[in-house]
C-alpha cells in the first residue's frame, strides 16, 4: 500500500509464520497480537485464517494507523487499540485462544516480557496458545554472529534491550501457568516458541 510505513523484516517473515500458524491453530478462534507494529502480520495472516477474529495492538500508538489501513476490509480484525502489556488487557480473563508476539522481547525492557506473561497467562483461556517469534539465546547452543552482532547493536541503542535467554522466558512463562510446548527453527535464526496455558 503506497504511502505506507513497512517494515522489510516482516515482509519477510510473514510467510513462513504463517505456515507455522495454519499448523498450530483450529480453524477459529480469537487472537490478540501484541506489538503488531505496522500491521503486515494482521492483515496477511487474518487473511488467511479468516474465522479467527483477530485484535491487533501496539505500545506505539502512531502505528495504529497504518495497522487500521491495512486490515480496513478485514471485518474479522477488530479496530487496533494501544496496550503496553506490563498494563492492563483489552480482553476478559479467559477469553482468548491465542495470544501472538513477534519480535518485541528483544527491543524492549524485561519487564516487558514478565508483563506479557502475566497478561497472557490472564487473558488465555485454559489450553490456549502464546505463540513468540524471534532470536533468543540458548544454553549449549552457538549464538549465530548475525545475531550477536544484533545483540550488541541492540545493547548499544538501549541497554535494557537486547536477545533474551530463553531459559529465562521460559521460567517467567511458568511463573504465569504457561508451559511450553514446542521450538521451531525459522529463517535467519530466529525461533517460533509456543507455550500453553495451563488447564
Amino acid at each position: 500500500m503506497p504511502g505506507l510505513i513497512t517494515s522489510p523484516a516482516a515482509e519477510r517473515n510473514k510467510g513462513p509464520i504463517l505456515a507455522e500458524l495454519l499448523r498450530l491453530l483450529p480453524v477459529r478462534g480469537h487472537m490478540l497480537e501484541v506489538a503488531a507494529g505496522t500491521g503486515q502480520h494482521a492483515a496477511h495472516f487474518a487473511a488467511a485464517l479468516p474465522d479467527w477474529r483477530w485484535l491487533p495492538t501496539e505500545p506505539d500508538a502512531a502505528l495504529l494507523p497504518a495497522i487500521a489501513v491495512r486490515t480496513a476490509n478485514m471485518p474479522q480484525v477488530l479496530a487496533p487499540v494501544a496496550l503496553d502489556v506490563r498494563e492492563a488487557w483489552p480482553v476478559a480473563p479467559a477469553s482468548l485462544d491465542d495470544v501472538y508476539c513477534a519480535n518485541m522481547i528483544h527491543i524492549s525492557p524485561w519487564d516487558c516480557t514478565a508483563g506479557l506473561m502475566r497478561g497472557a497467562g490472564r487473558a488465555l483461556q485454559p489450553g490456549g496458545l502464546l505463540v513468540l517469534y524471534g532470536p533468543y539465546v540458548v544454553d549449549g547452543e552457538p549464538l549465530a554472529p548475525s545475531n550477536a552482532a544484533f545483540d550488541a547493536d541492540l545493547r548499544r541503542r538501549d541497554p535494557a534491550w537486547g536477545l533474551r535467554d530463553l531459559a529465562a522466558v521460559q521460567a517467567e512463562a511458568a511463573k504465569a501457568g504457561l508451559a511450553g510446548v514446542e521450538r521451531v527453527s525459522m529463517p535467519a535464526n530466529n525461533l517460533l516458541v509456543v507455550f500453553r496455558r495451563e488447564r
